[in-house]
């Protein structure tokens, strides 16, 4: 194993997910890409965005770099060698596939529920997506 992707979101599901893939890359002596996915704003968002008076494209960075950040130190204080940070655009679950097949992941490692239960009871999980769609080997973590 070279490439170890794992998406995250920011939630307890994802840090999960992180620490998951971050022990794997350890061991493996793998690169561990960590990929999150912007796709819509936040009811929290929007009422930031309206109070500041701040652009919409600068907030959802902000958001996903502090979401990668998290991220790399959860992977870092693991022990990970190499670690690299990505931001992709789109719906979650097929922008993750297309990220994952275009650099060749070995495995893909999610969380079993991310930010929204309800979305996923209606439209079907990221992580359900993933396991029957994804390219690779796919590592769900509850």
């Amino acid at each position: 194993m070279q490439r170890i992707f794992v998406a995250t979101d920011g939630s307890p599901g994802a840090n999960r997910a992180v620490d998951a893939a971050a022990t794997l890359a350890k061991i493996a002596r793998a690169k561990l890409i960590i990929l999150t996915v912007g796709n819509n704003v936040s009811g929290t968002q929007l009422r930031r965005l309206a109070s500041t008076g701040g652009d919409l494209s600068g907030l959802l960075e902000a958001d996903a770099t502090r979401t990668l950040g998290r991220a790399r130190q959860r992977a870092l204080r693991a022990g990970v060698a190499t670690v690299e940070l990505q931001t992709a655009w789109g719906d979650p679950a097929q922008t993750i596939i297309d990220t994952v097949r275009r650099k060749k992941a070995d495995l893909l490692v999610v969380g079993r529920r991310g930010r929204s239960r309800l979305s996923g009871l209606l439209l079907g999980s990221v992580s359900q997506k993933l396991a029957s769609l994804a390219p690779c080997k796919v590592m769900v973590v509850p």
